[in-house]
C-alpha cells in the first residue's frame, strides 16, 4: 500500500477521527499468534488475462529485543523468475513490535524493484516520539506505524463498530516521512478467490502515489470475516495494467478459519 512494493501493496489499513487517548493507541492483539504464516500469489493483468507474476509471504514469531517481548514480523515478496526481465522484485520487510500495544520498535526494509534499491533501518523511541534512521531523526506523532506493523495492528480493529463509508485513520512512517492515511470501510460481502469462497470484510485504503501504484482510493481489500482478519484478496490498478493478490495458504492461525464457506 504505499510507495513501492508487493509488501507495501499488501500493507494497508485502519475511521472516524481518533486521538492518542482513544483505543487507536491501545489496541491489543486478539487476532494472530506466534508461528502464523500466510502466503499469497500475485496475478498481473494487462490484456484481459491474469498471469502468475509473483508471490509474497508474511510470518510472525515471538522474540526478545533489548530484553523486551516483541513480535518479529517478516514480509517477503518476489516476482516470478519468468518475468524478472520485465520487472524484477526481491523485497524483504521486517518489523519488531511491542507485544503489549503493537507499536513498532524497529523497522528494516531491503527493497530491490526493477533495479531500484532501498536499505532502511529505523528505530522508534516511543518515550520521545522519534524515529531514527540513516537519514537522521524525525519527530513523529503518537501511535505511529510502519508499513508492516500497520497490517497486524489493523487486523485487530473491531469492524463491528463502524458503518459503510466510515474512514479509519492511521499514521505511517516511510522513507523518512509521515503519512496521514485511512481506510474506508465498505461493509461485508461473500467473495470467491483462487483458494475458495469466503465471508469477507471489504474496504479501500488511501494510497500514496508511487512507482507501482496510483494514489487515492483505487485499491480494494477483502479480509476474513472472522477473528483472524487475514487478507483474502487485494485488487488494484497499477501504472500499466492491474494486479490481483489472493491468499493461497496459511499455517497456525490463532482461531478456526470460520469465514471460509468452501475450498475451491
Amino acid at each position: 500500500m504505499l510507495k513501492k512494493s508487493l509488501i507495501v501493496f499488501i500493507s494497508l489499513l485502519l475511521t472516524r477521527p481518533l486521538t492518542a487517548g482513544d483505543e487507536f493507541c491501545g489496541i491489543r492483539n486478539y487476532a494472530f499468534q506466534s508461528g502464523e504464516q500466510i502466503s499469497f500469489t500475485v496475478f498481473y493483468n494487462v490484456i484481459g488475462l491474469y498471469v502468475n507474476a509473483g508471490a509474497a509471504t508474511f510470518s510472525v514469531n515471538s522474540e526478545k529485543l533489548n530484553n523486551e517481548s516483541v513480535y518479529h514480523l517478516v514480509g517477503e515478496g518476489s516476482s516470478n523468475s519468468r518475468y524478472d526481465w520485465i520487472f524484477k522484485v526481491r523485497d524483504k520487510y521486517e518489523s519488531y513490535i511491542d507485544t503489549s500495544n503493537l507499536q513498532p520498535i524497529r523497522f528494516i526494509r531491503n527493497v530491490n524493484e526493477g533495479g531500484y534499491k532501498i536499505n532502511e533501518n529505523v528505530s522508534f523511541n516511543r518515550q520521545n516520539n522519534t524515529a531514527t534512521s540513516e537519514k537522521g531523526t524525525v519527530k513523529v506523532p503518537n501511535c505511529i506505524q510502519d508499513v508492516l506493523s500497520a497490517i497486524y495492528y489493523a487486523r485487530n480493529i473491531n469492524f463491528e463498530k463502524y458503518k459503510p463509508e466510515d474512514k479509519i485513520p492511521f499514521t505511517m512512517f516511510l522513507d523518512n516521512e509521515i503519512f496521514n492515511l485511512y481506510i474506508k470501510y465498505l461493509g461485508k460481502e461473500t467473495i470467491k478467490t483462487r483458494f475458495g469462497k469466503f465471508r469477507a470484510i471489504k474496504f479501500k485504503p488511501l494510497l500514496v502515489k508511487g512507482t507501482l501504484f496510483e494514489g487515492g482510493e483505487k485499491m480494494t481489500v477483502w479480509v476474513s470475516d472472522d477473528a483472524n482478519h487475514i487478507p483474502l484478496r487485494i485488487e488494484s490498478p497499477i501504472v500499466v495494467g492491474s494486479v490481483k493478490v489472493d491468499m493461497m495458504g496459511y499455517k497456525n492461525l490463532r482461531y478456526p478459519f470460520s469465514s471460509m464457506i468452501s475450498e475451491r
